[in-house]
């Protein structure tokens, strides 16, 4: 079965840096569409970032040049490389696979 476990979340000051890593088990984030989504507090799910099989990525407008998708194959891992976090970045960022399968989630939150 699908497994996919984020870490890397925490809090920072605005304008500082974090990397999510998501771990994945039962299938590989190089064959698969993966991507990375972001929930606010009495707000909808979001995407965040994707890159496809072929590594075609796609960012929401609200990221785009601060936040970095990328998957190390070797590893089964998918990452979120966070720069310049600003307070409405705080969520919580879930892992996706194939748009079917969801990590458990992990806490950003950015101060001002």
């Amino acid at each position: 079965q699908v497994q996919l476990v984020e870490s890397g979340g925490g809090l920072v000051q605005a304008g500082g840096s974090l990397r999510l890593s998501c771990a994945a088990s039962g299938s590989t984030v190089s064959t698969n569409d993966m991507g990375w989504y972001r929930q606010a507090p009495g707000k909808q799910r979001e995407l965040v970032a994707t890159i496809s099989r072929d590594g075609r990525l796609n960012y929401a407008d609200s990221v785009k040049g601060r936040f970095t998708i990328s998957r190390d194959n070797a590893k089964n891992i998918l990452y979120l490389q966070m720069n310049s976090l600003k307070p409405e970045d705080t969520a919580v960022y879930y892992c996706n696979l194939r748009y079917i399968f969801w990590g458990q989630g992990t806490q950003v939150t950015v101060s001002s």
